[in-house]
């Protein structure tokens, strides 16, 4: 279908190198080859300013759950803008659908998850739950529970806290000190840290870890644990299914709050609404963000149960946390008509659906010699890559393995998430047959072509 702007491509590329600083990108890379610059977009299909077209199988950023070019979104967002274009939630105001979004999250999270505050996006979402944990221990009266239990591998996010929640070392190299009072934990991997293990004993080595370390750094100082569902950037590490429901009883028993990061794994991604429905898990914090609004217009917020809710309420106290665009009404309008796509169109069921065929195709992968691990939750899957299938070795950075990827899978028209691990798949949450099976196809042909 042709774009129905004309674009001077070459034109972009040179106004980019010149002015545009691009996040968690090697900027040298960019400046001297320029950006892939994508102008049009419809279901889970994205062009150039070339005409060129891809398969989005990333999603954007995970978060484009419903597919682009959703004309009900851009419609219940020029409603509101005629409406009314921004209320602050500040000093006791709002606005009609950011109380109704704020009542509707309620329905759908699971348990006394009733109350939100909204934020932009997930790493003010994680930086707000870090700060209510704290806040909540204050107002109770424990001022020393102020550590953040996280995990390697996790991903929480850049700003400060969050940064420091994060458990990848990369994202920490040259900003500074991190914000202390944060102790990570080995990530549910079992490919790579379980070595030799059955399920069950990789857990109790989890739980033995979790329990040895409150003991040393005392329960009356830990706040809470954060962790994701399945954690997404790190590597899509799905964990054993009986991990979370050993852990939440010890953070239960030494009165550590649970906060679940629900940035990636929320509505709809791993095959249910949330990722802890997955778990049968009941958190007291949960932050979300992404698909929400599916990427069209930023938007998070954290969910807190009401007995939080009830601490941070007390009499003659002002709550001194939020941020300008906290419950932005077009935002929150476009939310509400997201969520009703992704109900009414069932697609948490398509997720859990088309990501269990996804992950059986792309797990005949495993019998070539560079694929050492095929794993997956839903729409959100990784084929991890090594130099060695024996020792699981990794490929030596200098050759470039991520780039080669990304080359080779941009050459057949389909965008997803290359590192010198391997490949991460994360399309909307529309994708149907034939698409999984030219995706497959595609990830199969570039790593014959990289790797051999």
């Amino acid at each position: 279908m042709a774009m129905t702007q004309i674009y001077d491509t070459a034109e972009l590329v040179a106004k980019d190198q010149a002015h545009l600083l691009h996040p968690v990108s090697n900027l040298h890379l960019v400046r001297r080859d320029g950006p892939l610059v994508l102008a049009r977009g419809e279901d889970v299909w994205v062009w150039d300013t070339n005409g060129k077209r891809y398969l989005d199988a990333f999603a954007g950023l995970w978060n484009v759950s419903v597919g682009h070019g959703r004309k009900e979104l851009a419609e219940a967002a020029a409603e509101q803008m005629a409406e009314i274009a921004y209320v602050p939630t500040f000093f006791g105001l709002a606005a009609p659908p950011t109380i109704e979004l704020a009542a509707r999250l309620a329905e759908l999270f699971p348990g006394p998850l009733n109350h939100v505050q909204f934020t932009s996006g997930g790493a003010e979402s994680n930086e707000t739950a870090l700060k209510i944990a704290r806040y909540y221990w204050w107002l109770r009266g424990r001022s020393d529970k102020v550590k953040v239990l996280s995990r390697r591998m996790g991903y929480h996010g850049i700003a400060m806290g969050a940064l420091a929640a994060t458990g990848i070392p990369t994202y920490h190299e040259g900003f500074g000190p991190l914000t202390p009072g944060f102790v990570h934990l080995t990530a549910p991997y079992q490919y790579r840290n379980g070595e030799g293990l059955s399920e069950n004993e990789f857990v109790a080595q989890l739980v033995a870890e979790l329990e040895e370390t409150i003991a040393r750094e005392g329960a009356d100082t830990i706040a809470a644990f954060i962790g994701e569902p399945v954690q997404g950037a790190g590597g899509v590490v799905v964990p054993p299914e009986s991990y979370w429901q050993a852990i939440a009883p010890v953070l239960k028993r030494h009165d550590i709050l649970l906060i679940l990061d629900e940035v990636i794994t929320g509505f709809g991604r791993t095959g249910t609404m949330f990722g802890m429905q997955q778990y049968g898990l009941a958190p007291d914090l949960v932050s979300f963000a992404k698909a929400v609004t599916s990427g069209y217009v930023p938007l998070g917020g954290v969910a807190v149960t009401d007995e939080i809710f009830d601490v941070l309420s007390e009499p003659n106290r002002m709550f001194m946390h939020g941020f300008t665009y906290s419950g932005h009404p077009v935002a929150c309008a476009v939310a509400l008509r997201n969520l009703r796509i992704i109900e009414e169109e069932r697609l948490p069921e398509n997720a859990g659906e088309a990501g269990a065929y996804l992950l059986g195709e792309l797990s005949k992968l495993q019998e070539r010699p560079y694929v050492g691990n095929v794993r997956g939750k839903g729409l959100m899957l990784l084929v991890e890559v090594v130099a060695d299938k024996g020792t699981k070795a990794k490929f030596d950075p200098a050759r470039n393995v991520g780039g080669r990827l990304e080359a080779a899978t941009r050459a057949r028209g389909i965008i997803v998430r290359c590192t010198n691990d391997g490949i991460a798949i994360s399309p909307p949450l529309t994708i149907r047959r034939p698409e999984l099976d030219l995706l497959a196809g595609a990830i199969g042909d570039a790593l014959t072509e990289v790797l051999g």
